[in-house]
């Protein structure tokens, strides 16, 4: 991988001049260290403070897409049950004492311990957007959130939030524009390849619905039907990030 487009990292805060010139003019992807621990969402939205508490008092009302449409509310009684149900497993095997979320008695806590399922995740429910400000559903959660001083007077297009009850994985895709990805919550790891690495990771056809995704598995990808993907999967980088942390992803990466 050539030094010029390696991921850099920035362990302190930078200023917009310093974001436009070091980071956005080379369009490499950069991991800015506890970039948003300032947020309010930071400390309000922890699900092991109470977050989802918060936000179900906050925005449980509204209706969401997590598969399928359901109140907010039903997903972070989800959500919550999943915790309780790590939690007693956790004390089960170490025998200490635990403290547990309780879930709230709501007319959406009507699930048992075995009808919660594995995994329930919520994709780009979105909190703000300029250009479809009717379809906004977590718009009261701006409150908690402030635009990164990195980037200046930047317009922000939208803001969306994506939310799981448990470990999960995404298709490698890209997007037709710049993008910030904040982690509230919990930690996740990003693997990414330069636009030049597109052909190698066999996008779909561009007359379907996901044309920006990729049709090769990350996991036990078979190079028999996608030959040229052996040559790209040496070449993903990948970076951790942890709660607090940012990472920029340029249009096309």
């Amino acid at each position: 991988m050539e030094e010029c487009i390696k991921i850099r990292r920035y362990e302190k805060f930078l200023t917009d001049k310093d974001f436009e010139s070091l980071i956005e003019a080379k369009n490499v992807p950069a991991v800015l260290c506890g970039c948003i621990k300032n947020w309010r969402a930071f400390s309000l939205w922890n699900p092991r403070n109470d977050g989802l508490n918060y936000l179900q008092e906050r925005v449980g009302s509204c209706v969401v897409e997590a598969m399928v449409p359901l109140p907010f509310s039903t997903f972070l009684d989800l959500c919550k049950k999943r915790m309780h149900m790590q939690t007693e497993q956790q004390q089960h095997l170490d025998g200490d004492h635990c403290v547990a979320l309780q879930t709230d008695h709501t007319q959406h806590d009507f699930l048992s311990f075995e009808d919660v399922p594995d995994q329930i995740y919520l994709a780009q429910v979105p909190i703000m957007n300029s250009d479809r400000q009717e379809k906004v559903q977590l718009g009261t959660l701006m409150e908690d959130i402030q635009t990164p001083p990195i980037l200046g007077a930047k317009e922000l297009s939208s803001i969306n939030l994506w939310m799981n009850n448990a470990q999960s994985r995404s298709s490698t895709h890209y997007d037709p524009h710049q993008n910030l990805l904040c982690i509230v919550s919990g930690r996740k790891q990003v693997v990414l390849w330069p636009p030049s690495a597109s052909p190698s990771l066999y996008p779909m056809p561009i007359y379907g619905e996901a044309s920006n995704h990729s049709s090769v598995a990350l996991e036990n990808p078979d190079y028999s039907i996608y030959p040229r993907a052996a040559c790209s999967m040496e070449f993903g980088q990948k970076v951790l990030l942890e709660a607090g942390d940012a990472l920029f992803i340029p249009e096309g990466w």
